[in-house]
């Protein structure tokens, strides 16, 4: 383990076992000056979120703008955490448009969702994007944590063939690009992301301690014991108790991901279910969830993206009584029927995300907390899905970026601002320098306290 003297922490400091490493969450004695330098050295992170097929937009934006603002029908499981939202209207992506292209608009809505570029339309091996804001500020500060960036999903996606309109499955099912030619698979499986987070060592020494695990039925905190016990020796009350609550919530996980394994009989899915992903959709979102916090917790990483469900996802929501396929319900021709039962899969969708934001913002870190030192784009890359529109899109943005954004507010830009101004000016809260992002035009304005 990492040095303990004089009960002063690295944010290094890690707890080892055989095959096992497990970062330390933010603690008082990992400051070594004033509370006021503990909080100044939180860093910020960043975390994408993505939701297929639209909203049903009457119930989506608030009546009025600015402060005080009331929460639309829709957003309101949001209510706990409505001074850390910004809930932003009118922000477009150009090149999720045909533009000359044709159909594929559900292909384009997921591709062009981070990076702001006109995808190339083929179903072969020359696809084409651009570099997305996330692998941007992966590449300029992801080297000063364990992983550069974490890639989430719950439905798996394909790299090959044609998912929509002569468009690769590739843009269906990523969000995240390294480069023009380079999507970033997610991991859908919550078992090996836990395992991603919480190995270390050889690799036969992580085989090993896997096995163990499995055949004795041992936590991963059962193989750091030893070291945790020295470790909370040298600590104060707080720490003391905030290490205990982490760790709780660990455990907590891992028992989670170990016994929720079984096929849903409420969704219908075209795919095999491999070991580890939960039974039940909701579980496996809040499972993914669940393991985004504990990387920004740890700060193993501080850029994350998760996919609800991949581009022109068609699954039912039979669990809250809609039996029909999402896709199938976005095409409603404005049938009321269809529009409530559109609007009941985009309440669930939020439903999860206050999951999210609840939880990071119950996770003290000096006199801010997880949440504060955080920015949490959510949204679609269509706005309405019967007409495939790209303009006027639901985004949300929570968290106040370590202070430097004024939340609590619904703010309207002109129609036509780029997505990608947003972008531009999230980057700059975490040090990144970069001339533009897709079809950037510049910082988006009124951001700011």
């Amino acid at each position: 383990m990492s040095s303990l003297q004089n009960s002063k922490l690295s944010r290094r400091t890690v707890l080892r076992g055989l095959g096992v490493s497990l970062a330390l969450p933010w603690l008082e004695a990992t400051s070594s000056v004033a509370k006021a330098a503990a909080v100044a050295s939180s860093p910020t992170r960043m975390a994408f979120i993505f939701v297929p097929n639209g909203v049903v937009m009457n119930n989506w934006v608030p009546k009025t703008e600015g402060y005080g603002f009331e929460l639309s029908p829709t957003l309101r499981p949001l209510a706990p955490v409505q001074d850390d939202l910004m809930v932003i209207t009118g922000l477009t992506h150009d090149k999720g448009r045909a533009n000359g292209d044709g159909a594929g608009d559900h292909a384009r809505s997921a591709s062009v969702f981070l990076t702001g570029s006109q995808p190339r339309k083929t179903d072969g091996e020359l696809i084409r994007s651009g570099m997305s804001v996330d692998q941007v500020a992966a590449k300029a500060v992801g080297q000063r944590t364990r992983f550069s960036s974490l890639e989430l999903g719950v439905d798996p996606g394909r790299m090959a063939g044609n998912c929509d309109s002569g468009y690769s499955c590739a843009y269906s099912s990523n969000i995240s690009w390294s480069g023009e030619s380079n999507p970033v698979g997610k991991e859908v499986n919550p078992k090996l992301v836990f395992e991603r987070l919480f190995g270390g060592g050889k690799p036969s020494e992580v085989d090993k301690s896997q096995q163990q695990r499995e055949a004795l039925q041992k936590s991963v905190l059962d193989f750091i014991a030893d070291d945790a016990k020295r470790l909370q020796s040298k600590l104060g009350r707080n720490d003391n108790r905030k290490l205990d609550e982490y760790m709780t919530g660990v455990r907590e996980v891992e028992r989670r991901i170990g016994t929720r394994t079984a096929k849903p009989a409420d969704i219908n899915v075209d795919y095999a279910i491999p070991d580890g992903i939960p039974g039940d959709y909701q579980d496996h979102i809040r499972m993914m969830c669940d393991l985004m916090v504990l990387a920004f917790q740890t700060d193993s990483t501080r850029i994350a993206t998760m996919m609800f469900a991949n581009a022109g996802d068609n699954k039912n929501y039979r669990k809250i009584g809609v039996a029909e396929g999402h896709h199938d319900l976005s095409h409603h021709g404005d049938n009321p029927e269809k529009l409530e039962k559109i609007s009941q899969i985009n309440l669930f969708h939020i439903q999860q995300l206050s999951y999210l934001l609840t939880k990071m913002k119950s996770i003290r870190e000096g006199d801010r907390n997880l949440l504060d030192n955080s920015m949490v784009v959510y949204g679609s890359g269509l706005s309405d899905g019967n007409r495939h529109n790209h303009d006027n899109l639901p985004i949300l943005l929570a968290g106040s970026g370590g202070g430097t954004i004024d939340s609590g507010r619904h703010v309207r830009y002109d129609l036509e601002t780029p997505v990608c101004n947003l972008f531009m000016s999230m980057l700059d809260r975490v040090g990144v320098d970069t001339p533009f992002i897709g079809d950037s035009t510049g910082r988006l304005p009124g951001l700011s306290l």
